[in-house]
């Protein structure tokens, strides 16, 4: 599955922001944020639809539900690196 898009904010080391074309207009906008407390880094992601049918839409062909399986990967490779990720 490709995924492409632009990104339409980038604040170093603070918060990125972009596009998820291959939705076409009904794409989300993603946003990413990271805030460090102390030795930890809180990591939030958080998709904006244009609308309920567009979300409604992504959650029935799946395309929501890989989420997990990126913060696992990112937790793997945090470990191996001696970080960790915290997830809720």
């Amino acid at each position: 599955m490709s995924f492409f898009g632009r990104y339409v904010e980038v604040t170093p080391g603070s918060r990125l922001v972009w596009t998820n074309d291959e939705g076409g207009e009904d794409g989300a906008v993603t946003t990413v944020t990271f805030e460090e407390r102390g030795a930890e880094t809180l990591v939030v992601m958080h998709d904006l639809y244009p609308s309920k049918e567009a979300l409604d839409d992504a959650i029935a062909s799946g395309s929501t539900g890989g989420l997990s399986e990126t913060f696992d990967q990112l937790d793997e490779l945090l470990s191996s690196v001696g970080g960790s990720v915290g997830q809720s």
